[in-house]
């Protein structure tokens, strides 16, 4: 009887569990549903693209309906997206204005700039722009200058202090396990390794991250000083006064703030400029909204532009990592290239690249598999927030190059590490090793000792002949000798609008430019349609796989702060290749 008993109890659980796996999976699919639905859906007269600024910034939007279901706070912004999305409503008729409600929002200044760039084509529409926030960070204020109004809660703050960049030392924190760094580099200014073998910045260093963060203050300053009708020496004061701890009303005198209200006076203040009754309801869309709507600037065609997205890490094979964060991986790279290179519909390519480098040994793959799509097809760069070391490696095979004004780029150097773990192992741990070799570099890269002088010098010579290699495909890309490109190498990172100025950029503009400039290399007029690769995979696979790892990483984000990314980078150090082409580990600008 007990038997009988438990064995149909088993057996009822079963059938629970199952029902109750076989709903979450209808939940989900009945959210894609509504989701898909939704891309057909007509946009209403009087609606307000509202763009909250809120989550990170990413080049592509990631189609996450499970998380508004959830009501996450955590959002996924796609620059892509945004700036599609503002463009269309441009030209709506049923698109009054844009409502920008400022939060915590994680980006690169080349981003931000970028977006701002159409937030202000938009506002010479003769359409509004109202922003408002609780409290604005330092680039989201300076993304928001640009509205025809800034609001601020009565009790909130502005961040306003200019820029910083504080690097992580790593050195005296291994010493304490008996971990010691090998480095080997060329560069007088390739500083990514110094937060292992240094406890400060070198004199180099210093002046090179000296050079392109007042470059970027001062386009930020520029432009807000241009929006806000301020002088620039008047917002240099603000800033070394920090803004932050001055009262709301002391902003509104200053005139960095228009008014001071709520969020349901911002409402009102919504629907005035849209012409609705204070007593109507505000019809809001989002950039998604926008993107699916008809009506687009252009017209299906069979000719397309091919606009591929590089980010993350040049790796060369796919890395298992705590993090989510997109990586450049040569072989799908590679692969997806020469795709592109046999279909005859892609008339043109633009590759948009955001990435501080990587494997160098990667980047050279990625160059070659550029190098013959350029043979054949036009082949174009659009520089993001980074495009440097071996992202810059990868745009040298390109036939033109676009950059922001506060884009990071150059950097051009390389160097190895290679960790010595003995004083760990043979002292602090008591480990002894013995060994049988059959020649004299059998034992090369044991973790047993360090290298020995010969086989520094070995290293050495390797790290220098993989430099000359990338000066001359730098120098064979921008039509320059070798002695011209290692005179602003040496792993020198510049501003795009550095670069323009010693020809490792050809002009400054956004990723439409680009596109713009692809089609006119390839003859086709305005009869084309810009085509985003690789395919972003479907939202309920990127949840099956990837929703866990997503939710730990946004609480590591949200704990670690600035220091999410050094952690990341102690935890994958040993899956990286030694020899690496990369700038700063993390230009850790805030």
């Amino acid at each position: 009887m007990y038997s009988f008993i438990k064995n149909t109890l088993s057996s009822a659980l079963g059938v629970i569990l199952a029902i109750g796996v076989l709903s979450v999976i209808g939940i989900i699919f009945l959210i894609g549903a509504a989701a898909s639905s939704s891309e057909t859906a007509s946009i209403k007269n009087n609606s307000i693209l509202y763009i909250p600024l809120t989550g990170i910034m990413q080049e592509q939007a990631i189609e996450d309906p499970l998380s508004d279901f959830i009501g996450s706070k955590q959002t996924n912004l796609g620059l892509n997206q945004l700036c599609q999305a503002i463009q269309k409503a441009k030209d709506m008729k049923e698109i009054k204005g844009i409502y920008l409600e400022a939060g915590f929002l994680q980006s690169d200044p080349a981003s931000l700039q970028e977006l701002r760039k159409y937030l202000d084509d938009f506002k010479k529409s003769g359409k509004f722009i109202l922003a408002y926030g609780n409290n604005y960070t330092q680039g989201g204020y300076y993304l928001c200058s640009v509205a025809n109004k800034v609001a601020l809660n009565p009790i909130g703050m502005l961040d306003w202090k200019g820029l910083a960049s504080q690097p992580i030392f790593f050195k005296d924190m291994m010493a304490k396990f008996g971990v010691k760094m090998q480095v080997f580099k060329v560069g007088t200014f390739k500083s990514a390794v110094e937060p292992f073998t240094s406890t400060e910045m070198s004199a180099a260093n210093r002046q090179q991250v000296t050079s392109y963060l007042s470059n970027i203050w001062n386009n930020f300053v520029n432009s807000v000083s241009i929006s806000r009708k301020i002088s620039k020496d008047s917002l240099m004061a603000y800033a070394d006064k920090f803004a932050g701890f001055a009262s709301a009303t002391d902003l509104v005198k200053k005139h960095m703030v228009d008014t001071l209200t709520y969020l349901d006076g911002a409402k009102l203040m919504l629907k005035n400029y849209a012409g609705i009754s204070a007593d109507k309801k505000l019809n809001m869309v989002s950039a998604a909204d926008i993107c699916a709507a008809d009506g687009g600037k252009k017209k299906s065609s069979n000719n397309k532009i091919a606009v591929y997205y590089a980010a993350g890490d040049i790796v060369d094979t796919e890395v298992q990592e705590f993090s989510n964060e997109s990586m450049i991986c040569a072989p799908k790279v590679i692969k997806d290239l020469e795709e592109l290179q046999n279909d005859e519909d892609v008339k043109a390519v633009v590759i948009r690249i955001n990435s501080g480098g990587g494997s160098a040994f990667a980047s050279e793959q990625i160059w070659h598999a550029m190098k013959e799509l350029s043979k054949k097809k036009p082949l174009i760069v659009s520089m993001g927030g980074l495009a440097a070391s071996g992202a810059y490696y990868m745009s040298s095979a390109s036939q033109y190059i676009f950059a922001e004004p506060t884009t990071l780029t150059g950097s051009i150097g390389i160097f190895g590490m290679i960790p010595d773990f003995s004083t760990l192992l043979n002292d602090k741990l008591g480990l002894k090793f013995d060994e049988v070799k059959t020649n004299k570099m059998s034992d090369f890269g044991t973790i047993a000792r360090p290298l020995n002088t010969e086989e520094c010098q070995l290293l050495q010579g390797y790290i220098e002949k993989g430099y000359a290699l990338f000066v001359s495909r730098v120098a064979k890309g921008r039509n320059k000798t070798a002695q011209q490109v290692d005179a602003i190498g040496q792993g020198r990172v510049w501003t795009g609008e550095q670069a323009i100025k010693n020809g490792l950029v050809d002009k400054l503009g956004t990723l439409d430019d680009a596109i713009d400039y692809a089609a006119k290399k390839a003859g086709l007029g305005n009869n084309y349609e810009a085509t985003d690769y690789p395919t972003p995979e479907p939202w309920y696979i990127t949840l099956i796989e990837n929703k866990k790892n997503q939710y730990y990483e946004t609480k590591m984000r949200a704990t670690l702060g600035q220091y999410y990314q050094p952690f990341i980078l102690l935890k994958t150090l040993t899956n990286r290749s030694y020899v690496q082409a990369r700038m700063t580990y993390t230009p850790n600008i805030y």
